[in-house]
């Protein structure tokens, strides 16, 4: 590690004011850099070197080289551009360094499709059914209102899908593929409840 620092031309010292590694550069000012050695990328670690970026130039995060770990994760490699931290992949044995992530100033590229997937999905839910953080109960998502929404509508017996467009403009698709189960065709272009669709209906009656 510091024979990869020194070859950028640092003069690097270890421990110093509880930073594993303290390489400089001469100039007016010098470079300051801080490096931070662990066994493994925590977010412990990444807390540590975000309280170091105030003091120095730049701070790169080492951890030792894997094939699967979290050093080959592209969204670890994300969250240290975000925040502009360096990464490094050190392999002992060969005395290698493999730079993952420069410490640089970054601002990811915007995701239209999925901004416009969140915001339609945003937009079709009704209420806030589904609470931020749930893990054991399914999502409500917009399709799943919308389908029990044909559920009660087919409590009281067999209709088409055109009798409960009102209701929810999808309801030809959702009849047709029944994601859920919860429905039967009776007859060209009829369904009625399926006795899961009755237990949704009893789960969901809130």
């Amino acid at each position: 590690m510091k024979q990869f620092l020194a070859r950028q031309g640092y003069q690097v010292k270890g421990e110093i004011h509880h930073c594993d590694m303290v390489a400089v550069r001469e100039g007016a000012p010098p470079m300051l850099v801080v490096v931070e050695l662990k066994l493994g990328l925590t977010l412990e670690l990444v807390l540590q070197a975000v309280d170091r970026m105030a003091a120095c130039d730049a701070v790169w995060i080492a951890v030792p080289r894997t094939r699967r770990g979290r050093d080959r994760d592209r969204r670890s490699h994300k969250l240290c551009r975000l925040l502009g931290l360096g990464l490094l992949a050190v392999n002992p044995r060969r005395g290698s360094v493999e730079v993952l992530v420069e410490p640089a100033p970054y601002r990811p590229r915007r995701n239209l499709r999925r901004r416009v997937r969140l915001l339609d999905e945003h937009g079709r839910r009704r209420g806030d059914p589904s609470p931020g953080g749930s893990t054991r109960t399914p999502i409500m998502t917009a399709y799943r209102q919308a389908a029990l929404v044909c559920a009660a509508a087919l409590r009281d017996g067999s209709r088409r899908p055109r009798d409960l467009t009102p209701l929810a403009p999808a309801a030809g698709r959702i009849l047709l593929h029944n994601v859920y189960g919860w429905f039967e065709r009776t007859g060209r272009g009829v369904y009625r409840l399926s006795r899961a669709g009755e237990a949704a209906l009893q789960r969901w009656a809130a």
